[in-house]
């Protein structure tokens, strides 16, 4: 799998996975990369961010996703999330886009092209006792039903030395790799929407009916490092008790070959994202999980840039 990518530098050629680190990725689900980020870029991502929160913007949303996440000072000192940071501020997407990010993707997903497809800006206060600060066990691909891919994943970018204390990210080992069992449409709501309990029963039964034991692994992630996890890799986080906040952005990223597809819901209703009411629409009229103002290539490799 060793190829040379024209927009990657020497230095950052010798960053991506390994042949053994993908192997690790396709077996466990997860994958602690090396340094991406420069100090003084994940620097400016702190201070982009903090203008975002302060209210700067270089556009906003057109219209109000129905399940839109957006922190406002309104909320309080719950756990905030924001999405679509890499639309609306271009300081954040400058970071976000940074092709290495895509070809680390590329290389765990076994993709030619790598597309963002949403990014949420996290900031979790260091309240020991903030219920909202404990993030039950889900996967991602239950709130993608209307993607086509099983390829897709998400990079966790922290934006300090990020370990249990902080409530950092955990994966289930290897859960990517089970068979669902007693799953029905409201595994298609945000684990946000959910009950807790029902969550944590639906880990143990799955993980049951797979004959796995639940092996949670705890990212401890440096400064300019991040995780990626496939995205039916069973995570969550608990709570921050470290005495300051813990930043970050969760980047949801899809191979070349994602398009919206319909999955039919049990009410006759379709699984829907929120990009469905942002997009631009295909010929065939269905959203485009392509539109380049929502999901920007961030990667190619050789011959689909020469094509």
């Amino acid at each position: 799998m060793t190829t040379t990518h024209p927009t990657l530098t020497a230095e950052e050629e010798a960053l991506l996975p390994s042949d053994e680190d993908v192997r690790h990725y396709a077996e466990h689900g997860w994958y602690l990369s090396k340094k991406l980020l420069t100090d003084d870029e994940v620097d400016a991502l702190t201070a982009a961010t903090d203008r975002y929160y302060e209210g700067e913007r270089d556009r906003t949303l057109p219209v109000r996703p129905p399940k839109l996440a957006y922190w406002d000072p309104s909320k309080g000192p719950v756990q905030r999330h924001n999405d679509y940071v890499h639309v609306e501020h271009d300081g954040i997407a400058a970071i976000l886009r940074k092709p290495l990010i895509g070809a680390v993707a590329a290389r765990l997903a076994r993709a030619d092209e790598i597309r963002i497809f949403q990014s949420t800006l996290i900031y979790k206060p260091p309240i020991s006792g903030e219920p909202s600060n404990i993030v039950p066990w889900h996967f991602d691909k239950h709130y993608w039903s209307s993607s086509s891919s099983e390829r897709m994943l998400t990079a966790f970018i922290p934006f300090h030395d990020c370990g249990e204390e902080m409530g950092t990210i955990t994966m289930v080992d290897g859960s990517h790799r089970w068979s669902e069992t007693g799953a029905d449409d409201t595994v298609v709501r945000h684990f946000a929407e959910r009950d807790r309990d029902q969550l944590e029963e639906m880990l143990a039964e799955n993980a049951a009916h797979n004959g796995a034991q639940i092996r949670k692994i705890p990212m401890v992630i440096p400064k300019g490092h991040m995780s990626f996890h496939h995205c039916r890799t069973y995570h969550g986080s608990g709570a921050n008790v470290s005495g300051r906040p813990r930043r970050a952005i969760s980047l949801h990223l899809q191979d070349g070959d994602n398009a919206y597809r319909e999955f039919p819901l049990s009410d006759g209703s379709l699984a829907a994202y929120n990009h469905d009411v942002l997009v631009r629409r295909t010929p065939e009229g269905r959203p485009d999980y392509a539109d380049p103002d929502y999901c920007p290539v961030i990667w190619r490799d050789r011959a689909q840039q020469e094509g």
